[in-house]
């Protein structure tokens, strides 16, 4: 959960010792790619203290100086702030002033306030009453004859029921899918940790987008497995691209997101994931799909992973499309094998998933609720994406009616970290395409995430300070390749 200091408050150390795992490159810039991975993926969080620099430095057998100038350039990237005396604390986030509220991790303001507008977290804007309903929901689960099963523990791929309700839920996508092939997991980002852990080891290549979710970053770097990014273009992941790393070397996984990708908002047409489909078949590389947002879109795409059954392993959160506080994902194993390692390597990262989250969704599909917040979650957001298409300069955005967030290209020659920091001093909160980057950022851009503002008086303030603070340099199509 995150953590929302009051503005006057003391930042809090953590509760452990924070530790990074570095990536292959400059030390002092991948201890800075570390530190953005993690507060990404809710490692570190607002207010959190990171350990002194020559702590840091004797644990990682670095010299001194080369902390220094990573903790400087997680400074300069507005990551950070460092307090003479006290030590260095993530940026914090929490409320002053225009009484918007909800999560944020944006980066303190100089004069130590936070930002008051956040489109930093990538989150579903909540449907009216989904508090009231979660209240009553969790009641009358506690009050079965049964309630008591749910305070223990339970298998750590999930109940049989609680997969058979998953099986329903991803039948849209996914028809006809036997429940033996589902399991669950505490969240998307457990689901990556264990997959890969069962595909990969240290010092093996994963080939992913040349913009991917931070999370998956983190995951790679924790295993020391080496993410190598392919080429895009407004659809994604280029066949070209996979076809000549697979050609080129003897990679170990390729993971994606075929819809409304994260950051670059891109969606797969059928043809290229037949493209991409036939490239995983030739060279039978298994396939990692991460379909955070597949049933999002009003006319969904056949997952990819439907195309290559036999090698694909398929992760679907509820967490963007009903609420974050789901921290529970349905992940479904390749057809035709067993899932006992799977179900090995979860219960390594997991032990299990919560069984009240569990039962609570199993609820919710069962009697519609589901289906209707994700309606709710579905409409919202397109009237978001209609208000940031009218407010941010045309021919620089990519987005998705359905998603919840949007992808800014920036021109002229800024930079995605400064301009982030300007906006951070003017009270924004955004994610600069460095954190996204696997390697060298190819261009430019600001990741905008519509779903944290309360509504859409505040969504529309806050964009609207966005395109104020952009460069006047005007319009600037995006190319037909974005990467």
């Amino acid at each position: 959960m995150v953590r929302h200091p009051q503005p006057d408050s003391e930042p809090t150390p953590m509760a452990r010792p924070w530790q990074p795992v570095l990536a292959a490159g400059p030390i002092y810039r991948s201890l800075a790619d570390a530190i953005a991975a993690d507060i990404a993926a809710g490692v570190l969080r607002p207010g959190d203290r990171l350990p002194p620099q020559r702590t840091l430095a004797q644990a990682l057998g670095v010299d001194l100086t080369t902390v220094t100038r990573g903790y400087a350039e997680a400074v300069r990237r507005g990551l950070v702030q460092a307090e003479t005396g006290r030590g260095t604390f993530v940026r914090g986030s929490g409320v002053r002033g225009s009484g918007v509220r909800g999560p944020a991790s944006g980066a303190a303001r100089d004069d130590g306030t936070a930002p008051e507008l956040d489109l930093s977290m990538n989150l579903p804007p909540l449907p009216p009453g989904l508090q009231d309903q979660l209240a009553q929901s969790l009641t009358a689960l506690l009050r079965q004859p049964d309630g008591a099963r749910l305070l223990s523990y339970q298998p750590s791929a999930g109940a049989d029921a609680d997969r058979q309700a998953g099986a329903a839920w991803l039948a849209p996508l996914l028809p006809d899918l036997p429940v033996e092939r589902v399991l669950l997991a505490a969240g998307a980002q457990a689901a990556l940790a264990a997959i890969l852990s069962t595909l990969a080891r240290a010092g093996d290549t994963v080939l992913t987008e040349a913009f991917t979710y931070p999370g998956l970053r983190a995951v790679a770097a924790q295993l020391g497995v080496r993410l190598q990014g392919l080429a895009m273009d407004a659809e994604g992941v280029l066949p070209e691209a996979l076809d000549a790393a697979c050609r080129d070397g003897t990679p170990a996984a390729f993971c994606c997101t075929p819809t409304i990708q994260n950051p670059t908002t891109a969606t797969m047409s059928p043809s290229r994931r037949a493209a991409l489909a036939a490239i995983l078949r030739r060279f039978r590389l298994p396939l990692v799909e991460d379909d955070a947002y597949g049933l999002l879109p009003a006319e969904r795409q056949t997952p990819l992973a439907a195309l290559v059954p036999q090698q694909a392993w398929y992760i679907a959160t509820l967490s963007k499309c009903l609420m974050p506080a789901l921290r529970l994902a349905y992940v479904v194993v390749p057809e035709g094998r067993s899932n006992a390692r799977a179900q090995l390597a979860l219960r390594a990262v997991q032990q299990m998933p919560s069984p009240l989250a569990s039962a609570l969704a199993s609820r919710w599909i069962g009697d519609g609720t589901a289906a209707a917040c994700l309606e709710a979650v579905r409409k919202e957001a397109w009237a978001r994406q209609s208000l940031a298409g009218l407010q941010l300069p045309a021919g620089r955005v990519a987005a998705d009616p359905a998603g919840h967030h949007v992808w800014l290209r920036l021109a002229g020659g800024n930079r995605a970290d400064s301009t982030a920091e300007r906006m951070r001093r003017a009270g924004l909160a955004v994610v600069p395409g460095s954190a996204f980057a696997v390697a060298d950022a190819p261009y430019e851009a600001l990741r905008l995430s519509l779903g944290a503002a309360p509504d859409r008086i505040s969504l529309g303030e806050a964009l609207s300070r966005v395109a104020d603070s952009l460069d006047a340099g005007g319009g600037q199509e995006l190319p037909p390749d974005i990467v």
